[in-house]
């Protein structure tokens, strides 16, 4: 995961070590040694979180963290001080610092702290997402398929209403696309499409990202939160994989869903919200409901009008089109023009079955980008390991010599950024430091 850095320290060895040891996980780093220059810095460049030190010439720590939530919300802001103070960490968590280290004594605890509060500001970036980067309306959907064409004109009638809409289909069918596409197309387009995954969060963590809470609701909740259904208000509520969703946390969105109002975690007073619910789940919610893991009253509700979107292998015709779309947009990215797939690339994708659906196709793509040796994306690009000749197994050939030349174009391609490699080459984090280590890449 690639992210922009902002570090504030005065000590200046102290600082370029830090940037230093960032810049080798892949982030892109921006130092100052001031509150004053850090301010000038955060005008002009954008950046995902802020690593300050608590004692700056010009100012304190703790309030510098004010000042720039104010004015750049979605920024995390880690503080670092030579002096354990719980007062001080207190009031920073207060101020909406993310966290809170002591210098020397959590070295080891930087780069996971940044790695998770970077992906804080991502999803803060995520939740609302604005128009200008919304695909537009149904010119998104790729294919021409009898099915495909059929789900894209259910969409299409149900945008103009105001009805719930239940999307259902396996992972990765684009269930996504579609939402974004009905509320692009509908009347409250002009106000905020908000989505959240429910099965990416525990119990607590999705009712407070759902209907908000007040301070001191929980242990960690040290100022009010905006819930998701709040932000919904007169656009759009997203719930992807709501199967997953607990069943008491299911009664509560009924009732919202019924009522328009909801109660915050830690509030008694009520609330009000006007939005339009789009659901999507790849289970069965029927089979669900007999096992008793979804309600039946919610199922009602929800499927006033459902969409069926089909899987890849069933829409193969639409292939072709998604790859070329894949190639365009993952060749912009390389800064690469003209890029074809052969024949025999195509033929190759065919007899695949595509059990990840169109998510799986793309990231076929993106590897075989990575991986291509010319012009022309060939069969010997895509991210599998040829046959073993008949003759005996050559050294160059064998399936450890070939995972690592893998493991060494997909970094030199995320230009050493592990988090991201991880995530192409679909591996953890762990297991990639372990093959880093056997392989004795560096």
């Amino acid at each position: 995961m690639s992210g922009n850095i902002l570090i504030i320290d005065d000590e200046i060895k102290l600082l370029k070590l830090l940037g230093m040891i960032l810049s080798q996980e892949g982030f892109n780093i921006k130092e100052a040694s001031t509150a004053r220059s850090a301010l000038t810095m955060l005008e002009h460049h954008e950046f995902d979180v802020v690593l300050s030190d608590v004692r700056l010439p010009d100012a304190f720590g703790v309030d510098l963290v004010k000042s720039i939530k104010a004015k750049y919300p979605h920024l995390e802001i880690i503080l670092m001080t030579a002096f354990g103070n719980i007062t001080d960490a207190v009031q920073a968590m207060k101020n909406g610092a993310y966290d809170y280290l002591v210098k020397g004594d959590d070295n080891d605890k930087i780069i996971p702290l940044v790695y998770r509060a970077l992906e804080k500001a991502k999803d803060n970036s995520s939740k609302k997402i604005q128009k200008s980067a919304m695909p537009k309306g149904f010119g998104s959907v790729i294919g021409s398929s009898p099915l495909i064409l059929q789900a894209k004109k259910l969409a299409e009638r149900v945008a103009l209403t105001d009805a719930t809409v239940l999307l259902t289909g396996e992972t990765g069918t684009g269930k996504e696309v579609f939402a974004h596409a009905i509320h692009e197309a509908g009347e409250r387009n002009r106000n905020s499409f908000v989505a959240i995954n429910c099965s990416a969060f525990s119990r607590e963590i999705l009712e407070s990202e759902l209907f908000g809470h007040k301070a001191g609701a929980f242990t960690g909740a040290v100022k009010d939160k905006k819930g998701l259904v709040e932000e919904a208000n007169g656009g759009t509520l997203f719930l992807d994989e709501i199967g997953e969703m607990p069943v008491d946390l299911q009664a509560r969105l009924l009732r919202v869903l019924e009522t328009k109002e909801f109660i915050k975690m830690g509030e008694t007073k009520v609330s009000k919200s006007d939005f339009r619910l789009i659901a999507a789940t790849n289970r069965n919610l029927e089979e669900e409901i007999r096992h008793g893991n979804f309600r039946e009253d919610l199922y009602f509700r929800l499927n006033i009008f459902e969409i069926r979107l089909p899987a890849l292998r069933e829409r193969k015709e639409d292939l072709r089109a998604l790859t070329q779309n894949f190639i365009d947009v993952f060749s912009r990215k390389l800064n690469l023009s003209g890029i074809k797939a052969s024949p025999e690339y195509y033929k190759m994708l065919e007899k695949n079955d595509w059990k990840g659906n169109i998510r799986e196709l793309r990231n076929t793509v993106e590897r075989s980008l990575i991986l291509m040796n010319g012009p022309l994306l060939e069969t010997d690009s895509l991210p599998r390991y040829p046959e073993q000749p008949s003759t005996g197994i050559q050294d160059s050939l064998s399936m450890k010599s070939l995972e690592q030349e893998h493991i060494r174009k997909v970094l030199a391609y995320t230009k050493g950024n592990k988090a991201e490699a991880a995530r192409l080459l679909e591996i953890g984090i762990a297991t990639l430091y372990r093959k880093l280590e056997e392989y004795e890449l560096r």
